[in-house]
């Protein structure tokens, strides 16, 4: 069986950066070149590109493109810090994209001579660090799961949202492989369809079956008995364990402990934020209301309507089973676990 994903989302020559433009997807595979830092900021705030993990890659990527830009002007560090603010504003809630910024700007403080060469090499280590860290998930979330089953997952946590192999989609691949896991189901992922053009589409890329659902279908198949565990991927993780990812992740965790459905969370260690105390104080993306409102370009609510899109939501650390990060698994995540792993990395 395949372990290795053919999925590319992010690919970078030394002087451009190339993104799958994941807002085509599954009707055209259009790659586009950036070559400066304003351009990935747009990429990454139009959904370009996304996921915690491929946001940050590539928000360091933006970081080294602004450096070669600017280095050797009049006041080059002030042109770069303000456009690396940009970056940093794009997407609130993924704390991979602010924990990326803020590698660029210490390596850029740390090396006054040559900070290109040092902001390129970062950069080209995060991308390579995030690929390590999916496969180390994958083993180690696939442990977990004991018997042959069926599993679900929420919007796309996989070769797309990271560097490659994925977090949610780099267990669900390592267990496949195993034989394991026998099909997914994949929630279609309202209101940007994720799970249906995005997750469908890189499974069925390397012959893993899916079957699509809709949000609301999720809670009836775990009473059917259809489904084990549900395996999903993060934006950010508090410092107890609450866990931000795409909306409508709280309802899928509240109806699996309901049904007695495993939950496990896959995210690497850059995902969890010791500055964030808990679920309340993480931002939550508020985005346009015409998301909302049609699809497609195709309007489809009434005139008149109001609509609240948020983009995230909380699932608490008590409704958590499993947080499984390439430095080991937290069963039952809680603050004091939490810390001991990262002191222990």
């Amino acid at each position: 069986m395949k372990t290795k994903s053919t999925v590319q989302a992010i690919r970078w020559n030394g002087e451009s950066l190339f993104l799958l433009d994941q807002r085509l997807l599954p009707n055209a595979v259009v790659e586009i070149e950036l070559g400066d830092a304003i351009s990935v900021a747009a990429a990454i705030r139009d959904m370009v590109v996304r996921g915690a993990p491929a946001i940050g890659v590539a928000a360091a990527y933006g970081g080294a493109l602004s450096v070669a830009q600017h280095l050797g002007s009049a006041n080059w560090r002030a042109a770069v810090e303000a456009e690396l603010q940009v970056l940093e504003q794009a997407r609130p809630t993924a704390v991979n994209l602010a924990w990326a910024v803020a590698q660029v700007r210490e390596q850029i403080d740390l090396n006054a001579d040559d900070p290109l060469h040092a902001v390129r090499n970062l950069a080209e280590q995060i991308h390579a660090d995030d690929v390590a860290a999916n496969r180390r998930m994958g083993e180690l979330g696939a442990a977990l799961i004991e018997q042959r089953c069926q599993v679900l997952t929420h919007c796309n946590a996989g070769a797309l949202a990271t560097a490659g192999y994925g977090t949610a989609l780099g267990v669900i691949r390592s267990a496949y492989a195993a034989g394991k896991i026998e099909r997914v189901f994949a929630d279609e992922t309202r209101p940007w369809l994720q799970g249906s053009r995005l997750t469908a589409w890189e499974l069925l890329q390397d012959d893993i079956p899916v079957t699509l659902i809709a949000d609301g279908a999720a809670t009836w198949a775990m009473r059917q008995g259809e489904i084990r565990w549900v395996i999903v991927g993060a934006d950010r993780v508090a410092a107890n364990g609450d866990v931000a990812n795409k909306i409508g992740t709280y309802s899928v965790a509240v109806s699996a402990r309901h049904h007695g459905v495993r939950f496990m969370v896959a995210a690497p260690t850059s995902t969890i934020d010791v500055n964030c105390p808990n679920g309340d104080a993480i931002p939550i993306e508020q985005r346009d209301a015409e998301e909302l409102f049609g699809l497609a370009g195709v309007r489809h609510a009434a005139p008149g309507a109001h609509a609240w899109n948020p983009v995230f939501d909380v699932t608490p650390a008590a409704l958590v089973d499993a947080l499984v990060t390439e430095k080991g698994v937290i069963m039952n995540p809680d603050s004091a676990q939490i810390a001991a792993l990262l002191a222990s990395a």
